[in-house]
């Protein structure tokens, strides 16, 4: 990319003298040292040059002589473009073209903004020069006489004639001349400072190589990496970093932050980029507040000046119908963003926008989700265990109450209460199971539904085969979906099939994994509407999500199998 970025250190803060402690007053004076040298070779230079190829043209090495002169102006460009570092401008280059023979390179510079930009420069750096020396002559010239005055005022013998008066300087004169020196040297290192601004102003503005094709190319980059981290969205934190140093890489920005609706920090690209910049006021403290740092209308930028001279880009961040704060960008002085960098900066705040309301649609999906649970585990908690507490309570009243009179039935209650107890705990390990997302890693899947045909077994009175012997090779979300699909077809059992008996099996033949659930219940008729249709399409679409598939076989009276089909895990622990 070419656009000119400014490296522009901290200035002394507070003073009438601060200039003179600034570092860029020194920098400015070496650059416009130079700038009158400097623009007296690049005149000669290119003066001799066209003069002698249009005063040879019709000899033809004339025309040889103006191709040179081309050359020439981007060739004395890119020494001015290092200059220019002097005054901590940098500028970075964009890739160069393929080179295609002279007449393509010849068409391709003569039809380039950027020639005639730096001729511009060429041409008005030896008369502004020029006039910035004369103008530090005479300031530094009289500030140094000013300053001078006890070596030329007390120590002469000869009286300063003026006109019929005739003065000889006393000390109180010459201290008065003296602080006048001071004050003009400072007023000068202030008009340094002031032509340090100015030259870098020009700089930016002449010497610029982007010509918008390679800004281009940079902002689409820039916006689809983004989208992609949007889409990714997997933290808000992390996203909106990325945001903002996607928005730094593809503009002419020097920092870029993102700030919620109360000033406070979200994002930036520097760890701390209000921290290091000359007379910026701190974007969430009061001042920049009460100051009236206006939030502007959606879809428009605000672009405020800065105390060192640059610029503050405020783009609105929204967030649904909700305020998502503010992208600021700052920019170093002699740097001015245009309008479609401006829409840029927008896209990128308006992809921070959809970052932070899908963070909030996140949150409160995770919150319903949570109600959503909780209701489910009361819901199993009263049908399971809490009933089976109870039937364990009347089954050890009723052990009590015949325990002199009457053993045998003692022992029956004592027999229930112990079947009930042991279901109670195997209901609340399955529930476990379903609560805990690790639970199926840790323990198996096996583990799993032996817990599970435990449970109905104590509860329901089923009696349960269970095939269950070697733990398959299945990644931890396929186990996880295979559990789910084997408790819906158990709950459909329990629930509709009035089964004696259910066969549960698992087993893995090759790259494939087969889950089997099959009862000897009053079956149904699969093509008909309305039967378990909300249930078998919840097990479909767990099988394809884990790439697998679901097969429903029934007819009335013959019992309902459920056969899962999933493929087992790679080497790499992913199906």
């Amino acid at each position: 990319m070419g656009r000119a970025h400014t490296g522009t250190p901290r200035r002394a803060r507070g003073g009438p003298l601060r200039d003179l402690f600034d570092p860029t007053t020194y920098r400015a004076a070496a650059y416009v040292l130079l700038t009158l040298p400097v623009g007296a070779l690049v005149a000669a230079l290119l003066t001799v040059v066209v003069t002698g190829g249009l005063l040879t043209l019709p000899l033809l090495i004339g025309a040889p002589a103006l191709v040179g002169a081309v050359w020439l102006v981007g060739a004395l460009g890119d020494l001015q473009r290092a200059a220019a570092g002097v005054l901590g401008v940098t500028f970075r280059r964009p890739v160069p073209a393929s080179y295609a023979g002279v007449l393509a390179w010849l068409g391709a510079q003569l039809s380039s903004p950027v020639t005639y930009r730096t001729l511009l420069f060429h041409v008005v750096q030896l008369p502004l020069g020029a006039v910035c020396w004369v103008v530090l002559v005479a300031l530094l010239g009289a500030a140094l006489l000013g300053l001078s005055a006890p070596g030329w005022a007390l120590g002469s013998v000869v009286p300063v004639v003026w006109n019929e008066w005739t003065v000889q300087p006393g000390p109180l004169a010459v201290a008065g001349l003296m602080l006048s020196g001071l004050g003009l040297l400072v007023v000068t290192a202030g008009v340094l400072n002031l032509m340090g601004r100015l030259w870098t102003r020009l700089v930016a503005a002449l010497l610029t190589l982007d010509t918008g094709d390679e800004a281009a190319r940079r902002e689409v980059v820039a916006l689809r990496r983004a989208a992609g981290r949007v889409a990714l969205g997997d933290d808000l934190d992390a996203t909106l970093a990325d945001l903002t140093a996607q928005a730094l890489a593809a503009s002419s920005a020097a920092q870029v932050a993102v700030y919620a609706p109360d000033g406070t920090l979200r994002a930036a690209s520097d760890p701390d980029p209000w921290e290091d910049l000359p007379g910026t006021p701190d974007p969430s403290g009061p001042a920049l507040n009460a100051a009236g740092l206006p939030v502007p209308a959606p879809g428009e930028a605000n672009v405020l000046p800065l105390p060192d001279g640059g610029l503050l880009a405020v783009l609105p961040v929204s967030a649904g119908t909700l305020d998502g704060g503010t992208l600021r960008a700052r920019y170093r002085p002699g740097v001015r963003p245009g309008a479609d960098e401006l829409a840029f900066l927008l896209s990128i705040a308006d992809h921070a926008g959809t970052a932070l309301h899908a963070a909030q649609l996140i949150e409160r999906a995770g919150a319903r989700a949570g109600e959503q649970e909780r209701a489910r585990l009361a819901r199993e908690l009263h049908d399971s265990v809490a009933q089976a507490l109870y039937g364990i309570t009347l089954g050890a009243k009723t052990a009590r109450a015949t325990l002199e009179r009457d053993p045998a039935r003692t022992r029956q209650s004592l027999d229930y209460t112990i079947r009930l107890a042991e279901g109670g705990v195997s209901e609340m390990k399955a529930l476990l199971f379903s609560l805990r997302p690790d639970a199926l890693e840790e323990g198996g899947l096996i583990a799993a539904l032996t817990q599970h045909a435990h449970a109905l077994e104590a509860r329901h009175g089923l009696q349960v085969h269970a095939e269950l012997r070697r733990e398959p090779d299945l990644a931890p979300d396929v186990q996880a979906a295979a559990y789910r699909v084997a408790q819906e077809a158990l709950h459909n059992v329990v629930k509709h099939a009035r089964a004696a008996q259910v066969w549960v099996s698992l087993t893995q033949d090759g790259p494939h994994v087969t889950l089997t659930v099959r009862d000897d219940g009053r079956g149904f008729d699969p093509h008909a509407q309305g039967r378990g249709t909300l249930g078998q399409r919840s097990m479909r679409e767990r099988a394809a999500g884990a790439g697998g598939t679901l097969r429903v076989q029934s007819e009335p009276g013959e019992g309902t199998t459920v056969t899962l089909t999933l493929p087992v895990a790679a080497p790499g622990g992913r199906p």
